[in-house]
């Protein structure tokens, strides 16, 4: 009876029946949620590729460098361009009696047998390896006692990884060839070494391993080491070794080299990371497209659900769990896409690291699981939050509402002054943003701000160009009146896909704006700076990089080539600035940067400057050895507005201060370069070796002739190589060309998924308006009327999209050139405005919207009448 008494419980409803609901819908409109799942795809495909192929060179670089390291704890390195004398390596074993020290000769090769790309030569000596490296251990290497005995009595012999011989089919006794800027070096095969671990297998893909005097002999470093490599137990061991060292050797940790390598990349890399951020941002309209579009078109369904005791929280659950979906399979597509675009991509990333950074050779694309999680999460929280909108939309609205049709475009239509608001606040933010000098993602910040605020103010501009395009469409006809109409009647449908598409082509705009300028500064800093009738140097190991020096009797005879007017010589070393004075005050800093040392200006005085000594040449006295002239990307990588009054440089005599006597521009480094005239470079650096030079021919002479003669001279010599000003000029821009096409790549697939989001609206429009085209069929509209209204709809929003994208692709252009490329390399470019980058621009807009518009218009056109109108 007790229990007969008690209150009835009230069940709770179940979400079973709206995921069956959820299940039956993805059948009927697949395409529509397949385009979607696309859009997700593709924008995570592009952050993914670019994570992928960024990590893959920079963790081919670091394995190739824990390789060589081993377990030392920290390492010996020299200031001077020769290497640390290897009497330091005696000195520190026997006096400080530090036993657990390895010496290391290393410098990159060119070997033709092993698929011509620049691998890491590495002399080592066996007695001091194990404590450090154990890959010459028995149970890793097939080298054998007799192959021991010849690794270190022979010269010129190596051992590589079984993996590498295996994959170029070299086996053992095999001759070799490598190539050291043009000097072919026979080598034999030895041994091979195959370790357990696989990280360590594809360190020792770029590797050969050789005795530490074949090292010394085949790279030039006689009685020089590269560095020597440390395991220190205590403080008490660093205190004894730093009293041994010279003035030219610094002691770091084994963890700072590749904490510096990271860094000289950094902006390269968050660069393209945000470019391929773009792709995502025009994906997330995609999103929302497609999700506000399933809200809309479930209106009157969501209505009689709440009226039979649907709850809001459930409507909410079923979205964005609907969503959830979406992205989790949109981001796993995306995954396996971003693979398949990094293996391609991979080599472009590589070569301009080669070109402007530090050698690297991968062999393979890297894939650590923490890259493709982020590339799930990302692609996940993307998709939520571009549905959290319409999600709460759709919960918030009441029943009686819901089935109303037209209630949603009721609420955009008030809400297009506030659009407009809002545009005005983020606008304002970023530009706040981007005038903090904060750094690179900070100026990122900003950018993303401006496209946001752009986007949010689509819709209220959309209205208004609609409005002044109808009187101008009535001449169509009946047409010409329902396009613009529809168009601001589904205003918070077709907005978004024009803010996608605007979006898309705005990045189009800035970045060929941002390209083409630099591509014209480029071409006329070649001009000014390359002056020079003809130029020799050795053959360079990577693209734009010179691994090598010139034979000291090629350089004498040069000197005296008849017909030759003036000579001047170049040489470079890696060093450290220290400080930067302005008068009394000293502003401590350190960074690498390019050291040149010139002996004339092979500019002849037409190098740009943005700075000048009391206006004057900076030359002559530069030859006198009064100053240095330094680069405009040291100073701004060093956030620096104004010029110093001197700098100081690390130098095998310990540190250097120099005047500075100009600031100029130069683009073939973002690191910063130093221009020191020859005698101190000499005198200091202790480094007489010459790595190009620039040749001036007398008026009266044929230049032709003087470079045939020079080329007949050094005919078969491989270590030689004569260029006219021409062809260096052609090769500068190709690689100038080949650091962007991954660029060009990237803007193509964000027009890609931009289009997708196009077709998706359109598509999701024609869906929700199958009764209206019943009635107009009804009436007497024929198929052939609806293909023209449907693809002058689509033509307007092309028009919309393109007219808009102007304005922010020169607005993304201007941040891009005087905020994040200064930001991010220290490069001023002089920003040129072609008209053909905007009317491509808005060709592409029209032609992606028009294109986007046939499916659509084509199931219009075979809706059947009777079933149209019934529709409900």
């Amino acid at each position: 009876m007790t229990a007969a008494l008690e209150p009835q419980r009230e069940p709770q409803s179940s979400n079973r029946p709206l995921w069956r609901m959820a299940w039956r819908r993805f059948q009927q409109r697949s395409l529509q949620y397949l385009l979607c799942l696309l859009g997700v795809a593709l924008g995570v495909a592009m952050l993914v590729s670019i994570d992928l192929a960024n990590g893959s060179a920079q963790t081919a670089f670091e394995l190739s460098t824990d390789a060589i390291a081993g377990r030392a704890t920290h390492q010996i390195e020299s200031i001077a361009p020769a290497g640390i004398d290897e009497s330091v390596y005696l000195q520190i074993r026997q006096q400080a009696g530090l036993t657990k020290t390895a010496p290391i000769v290393d410098g990159y090769v060119l070997a033709p047998d092993l698929g011509n790309q620049p691998l890491r030569l590495v002399g080592v000596d066996l007695f001091s390896e194990p404590p450090f490296r154990n890959y010459f251990a028995s149970e890793n290497q097939t080298v054998g006692l007799a192959g021991l005995q010849t690794f270190l009595t022979e010269p010129n012999t190596i051992v590589l990884s079984t993996d590498v011989a295996r994959r170029y089919q070299v086996d053992l006794g095999d001759t070799l060839t490598l190539d050291l800027a043009g000097r072919l070096v026979p080598v034999r095969l030895v041994g091979k070494v195959q370790p357990e671990s696989t990280t360590t297998q594809r360190a020792l893909s770029s590797l050969i391993f050789t005795d530490i005097a074949t090292a010394q002999e085949i790279l030039q470093r006689s009685g020089h080491l590269s560095h020597i490599d440390l395991i220190a137990e205590s403080e008490e061991d660093l205190d004894a070794i730093a009293t041994l060292l010279p003035e030219d050797a610094k002691l770091e940790t084994a963890a700072a080299q590749k904490n510096a390598v990271r860094q000289m990349t950094a902006a390269f890399r968050l660069n393209l990371t945000a470019l391929s951020l773009l792709a995502l941002v025009v994906g997330m309209f995609l999103i929302y497209n497609t999700v506000t579009f399933s809200v809309v078109q479930r209106r009157p369904l969501f209505g009689v659900l709440r009226c039979l005791g649907t709850t809001p929280r459930q409507l909410f659950t079923l979205i964005m769990g609907e969503t959830a979906i979406l992205g989790i399979l949109g981001s796993v597509l995306g995954l396996g896409l971003g693979i398949v675009l990094a293996r391609s991509i991979v080599g472009l990333i590589t070569q301009t690291i080669n070109d402007f950074y530090f050698v690297v050779s991968v062999q393979q694309v890297a894939i650590p699981p923490v890259l493709l999680v982020k590339g799930m999460l990302i692609g996940i929280s993307s998709a939520l939050l571009a549905a959290l909108v319409p999600a709460i939309e759709a919960m918030r609205t009441s029943p009686q509402t819901i089935l109303q049709r037209s209630s949603l475009e009721n609420k955009v239509q008030k809400l297009l002054p506030w659009l407009f608001l809002s545009w005005v606040v983020i606008t304002v933010i970023g530009i706040g943003l981007l005038r903090l000098k904060a750094g690179l993602v900070v100026a990122f910040a900003g950018l993303f701000a401006i496209v946001l605020g752009s986007a949010l103010l689509t819709p209220p501009v959309t209205a208004a160009l609609m409005k002044l395009v109808q009187p101008l469409t009535q001449s169509l006809g009946v047409l010409g009146r329902l396009a613009p109409r529809d168009i601001v009647r589904s205003l918070s449908r077709t907005s978004v896909a024009i803010a996608a598409l605007m979006v898309a082509v705005s990045v189009i705009v800035g970045v060929s704006i941002m390209v083409g300028s630099f591509r014209v500064t480029v071409v006329q800093w070649l001009d000014q700076t390359l002056q020079a009738d003809i130029y020799v140097t050795p053959p360079s190991t990577t693209a734009n990089r010179v691994l090598g020096q010139l034979d000291p009797a090629v350089v004498a005879e040069m000197k005296r080539w008849p017909g030759l007017e003036d000579v001047v010589t170049y040489n470079d070393t890696d060093a450290t600035v220290t400080a930067f004075t302005y008068g009394d005050q000293t502003l401590e800093i350190e960074r690498s940067i390019k050291l040149i040392s010139a002996e004339g200006d092979v500019s002849h005085g037409q190098r740009p400057y943005s700075w000048r000594q009391d206006s004057i040449d900076p030359w002559p006295a530069l030859n006198r050895g009064e100053g240095v002239i330094v680069s405009e990307a040291l100073l701004l990588k060093a956030n620096l507005s104004d010029p110093p009054t001197s700098i100081t440089i690390d130098s095998p005599q310990g540190p250097q201060t120099f005047p500075v006597l100009a600031v100029f521009y130069d683009y073939s480094s973002d690191q910063g370069t130093v221009i020191l005239d020859n005698d101190p470079f000499i005198q200091i650096w202790g480094d007489e070796g010459i790595a190009s030079m620039g040749l001036f021919t007398a008026p009266d002479i044929d230049l032709d002739t003087v470079v045939e003669d020079l080329r007949e001279r050094y005919q078969g010599r491989t270590d030689v190589v004569v260029q006219s000003t021409r062809s260096l000029r052609d090769g500068s821009l190709e690689i100038f060309d080949r650091t962007f096409a991954i660029t060009q790549a990237l803007r193509l697939l964000a027009v890609i998924v931009a289009f997708i989001g196009v077709l998706s609206a359109l598509m999701s429009l024609q869906l929700e308006r199958t009764r209206e085209i019943g009635i107009l069929r009804a009436t007497g509209m024929t198929p052939q009327q609806l293909w023209w209204m449907t693809l002058l709809e689509t033509g307007l929003m092309g028009n919309v999209a393109g007219f808009l994208a102007m304005p922010l692709g020169y607005v993304l252009a201007w941040i891009l050139i005087y905020v994040i490329n200064v930001r991010s390399f220290g490069w001023t470019l002089q920003m040129q405005l072609n008209p053909s980058y905007f009317w491509q621009a808005w060709l592409v807009a029209i032609v992606a919207a028009l294109l986007a518009g046939i499916y659509p218009a084509w199931r219009l056109s075979r809706v059947t009448v009777a079933s149209a109108i019934r529709e409900e």
